[in-house]
Protein backbone atom coordinates (compact mmCIF):
# COMPACT_ATOMS: atom_id res chain seq x y z
CA UNK A 1 0.00 0.00 0.00
CA UNK A 2 1.49 3.19 -0.94
CA UNK A 3 0.72 6.04 1.64
CA UNK A 4 1.59 9.53 -0.07
CA UNK A 5 1.14 12.81 1.28
CA UNK A 6 0.82 14.69 -2.00
CA UNK A 7 -1.75 14.46 -4.66
CA UNK A 8 0.01 12.32 -6.82
CA UNK A 9 2.16 9.47 -7.03
CA UNK A 10 5.12 9.26 -9.26
CA UNK A 11 5.09 7.25 -11.88
CA UNK A 12 1.12 6.38 -11.46
CA UNK A 13 -2.21 8.24 -12.67
CA UNK A 14 -5.51 8.06 -10.42
CA UNK A 15 -8.01 5.80 -12.56
CA UNK A 16 -10.80 6.13 -9.36
CA UNK A 17 -11.06 7.87 -6.26
CA UNK A 18 -12.80 5.19 -4.21
CA UNK A 19 -13.32 8.29 -1.45
CA UNK A 20 -12.08 9.57 2.20
CA UNK A 21 -10.38 6.80 4.55
CA UNK A 22 -9.34 6.92 8.22
CA UNK A 23 -7.11 5.00 11.03
CA UNK A 24 -8.00 6.16 14.14
CA UNK A 25 -6.10 5.02 17.42
CA UNK A 26 -6.67 6.56 21.15
CA UNK A 27 -4.05 5.52 23.48
CA UNK A 28 -2.72 6.27 27.14
CA UNK A 29 0.58 5.99 28.62
CA UNK A 30 0.17 3.34 32.05
CA UNK A 31 0.21 4.87 35.56
CA UNK A 32 4.52 4.15 35.61
CA UNK A 33 5.19 6.06 32.43
CA UNK A 34 3.53 9.18 33.65
CA UNK A 35 4.73 9.27 36.56
CA UNK A 36 8.39 9.43 34.95
CA UNK A 37 6.94 11.67 32.41
CA UNK A 38 5.63 13.75 35.09
CA UNK A 39 9.15 13.99 36.90
CA UNK A 40 11.01 14.47 33.45
CA UNK A 41 8.83 17.69 33.04
CA UNK A 42 9.87 19.61 36.49
CA UNK A 43 13.89 19.19 34.75
CA UNK A 44 12.93 19.88 31.10
CA UNK A 45 13.85 18.72 28.16
CA UNK A 46 12.52 16.13 25.87
CA UNK A 47 10.00 13.48 28.02
CA UNK A 48 10.52 10.49 25.89
CA UNK A 49 7.86 8.68 27.12
CA UNK A 50 5.58 11.13 25.32
CA UNK A 51 7.29 11.14 22.74
CA UNK A 52 7.21 7.36 22.05
CA UNK A 53 3.50 7.43 23.36
CA UNK A 54 2.84 9.64 20.11
CA UNK A 55 5.10 7.88 17.89
CA UNK A 56 4.12 4.82 18.28
CA UNK A 57 0.19 6.00 17.98
CA UNK A 58 1.15 6.99 14.33
CA UNK A 59 2.48 4.02 13.38
CA UNK A 60 -0.35 2.08 14.45
CA UNK A 61 -2.83 4.79 12.82
CA UNK A 62 -0.89 4.27 9.52
CA UNK A 63 -0.81 0.43 9.90
CA UNK A 64 -5.13 1.31 10.00
CA UNK A 65 -5.51 3.53 7.31
CA UNK A 66 -3.84 0.76 5.22
CA UNK A 67 -5.93 -1.47 6.18
CA UNK A 68 -8.77 0.18 5.62
CA UNK A 69 -7.77 1.68 2.13
CA UNK A 70 -6.76 -2.10 1.59
CA UNK A 71 -10.59 -3.10 2.25
CA UNK A 72 -12.05 -0.70 0.17
CA UNK A 73 -10.24 -2.18 -2.98
CA UNK A 74 -7.50 0.48 -3.06
CA UNK A 75 -3.81 0.81 -4.02
CA UNK A 76 -2.54 3.75 -2.37
CA UNK A 77 -3.88 6.48 -0.31
CA UNK A 78 -2.84 9.99 -1.53
CA UNK A 79 -2.83 13.34 0.45
CA UNK A 80 -2.67 11.67 3.83
CA UNK A 81 -2.63 13.96 7.21
CA UNK A 82 -2.11 13.75 10.43
CA UNK A 83 -4.66 14.93 13.32
CA UNK A 84 -4.35 14.47 17.27
CA UNK A 85 -5.33 15.78 20.21
CA UNK A 86 -5.76 14.60 24.04
CA UNK A 87 -8.47 13.33 25.47
CA UNK A 88 -8.41 13.77 29.44
CA UNK A 89 -5.00 14.43 30.76
CA UNK A 90 -3.50 10.31 30.06
CA UNK A 91 -5.00 9.97 26.43
CA UNK A 92 -3.53 10.73 23.42
CA UNK A 93 -6.00 10.56 19.91
CA UNK A 94 -4.09 10.02 16.00
CA UNK A 95 -6.15 10.26 13.10
CA UNK A 96 -4.35 9.52 9.78
CA UNK A 97 -7.03 10.69 7.30
CA UNK A 98 -6.31 10.56 3.40
CA UNK A 99 -8.54 9.64 -0.03
CA UNK A 100 -8.41 6.04 -1.08
CA UNK A 101 -7.76 5.91 -4.74
CA UNK A 102 -6.54 2.88 -7.60
CA UNK A 103 -3.46 3.73 -9.51
CA UNK A 104 -2.24 2.91 -12.62
CA UNK A 105 1.42 2.77 -14.19
CA UNK A 106 2.33 5.58 -16.42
Amino acid sequence: MIVATTENVAGHRTVETIGQVFGVVVRSRGLGGNIVAGLRSIIGGEIKEYTSLVEDTRRHAIDRLSTNARLMGADAVVMMRFDSGSIGQTMNEVVAYGTAVKLAPQ
